[in-house]
């Protein structure tokens, strides 16, 4: 089976975030031509992350909750449990993929979530990211060193919403946030983050799968 059609899956559950980073920025560091992509998918505890191009002016009331400047494009986002955060260790030139495919097909991991809920999402061209009506839904934050992808994306799927108040979600004040088990009543939370990272596996092309709950 070639390289390029082989993927690690990673269900990380929750975890603090910046022992996280520093381990996906080794992954990235460490890896050589022959490395398995991975897909790391977790929940972060109580974090805001600030990308590189971030203003502070972004940052309303942060409270108790950290911050974290991050080597990842965008601006500030919040991390918190029930929200599925999904990081994509690709090596972009085995794949033969362009950064902006990349960016297009984990949109459509998460429309196509939706659609399996009946729930209508679509994209914008100008602001990244999934949106349900006029309320975003999943944010998306990507970097690229020496042909390999780190960072990924977050969705909301059942979780505290308040904190997003706390911010100006990517850069937009007023922002509004939406999340999966406010449209879908009963909704089976770990079902939906399965089925996220089932979505985007098949969309970037991925054949043979192996899944592991650590990182050893």
């Amino acid at each position: 089976m070639a390289l390029a059609e082989q993927l690690v899956i990673r269900q990380l559950g929750l975890q603090p975030y910046l022992p996280i980073w520093e381990r996906m920025q080794a992954f990235t560091a460490e890896r050589h031509a022959d490395t398995v992509d991975e897909i790391w998918q977790l929940e972060h505890e109580p974090v805001f992350t600030q990308g590189h191009a971030g203003k502070a002016e972004h940052l309303i009331a942060t409270g108790d909750i950290p911050v974290v400047e991050v080597d990842r494009g965008g601006q500030v986002t919040y991390h918190g449990p029930g929200q599925s955060v999904v990081y994509l260790m690709i090596n972009i030139r085995r794949k033969k993929l362009g950064v902006k495919h990349i960016v297009a097909q984990m949109e459509q991991s998460v429309i196509a979530l939706l659609n399996d809920y009946g729930i209508e999402a679509f994209a914008k061209p100008d602001a990244p990211g999934v949106y349900v009506g006029n309320a975003k839904i999943a944010s998306l934050g990507l970097r690229v060193r020496h042909g390999c992808s780190f960072h990924g994306l977050a969705c909301n799927i059942d979780m505290d919403m308040a904190p997003f108040m706390r911010i100006n979600p990517c850069g937009y004040a007023g922002m509004p946030m939406t999340q999966l088990a406010d449209l879908v009543p009963g909704l089976d939370a770990a079902q939906a983050h399965r089925r996220l990272v089932a979505h985007l596996a098949e969309k970037l092309g991925y054949s043979q799968l192996s899944e592991y709950q650590t990182l050893d």
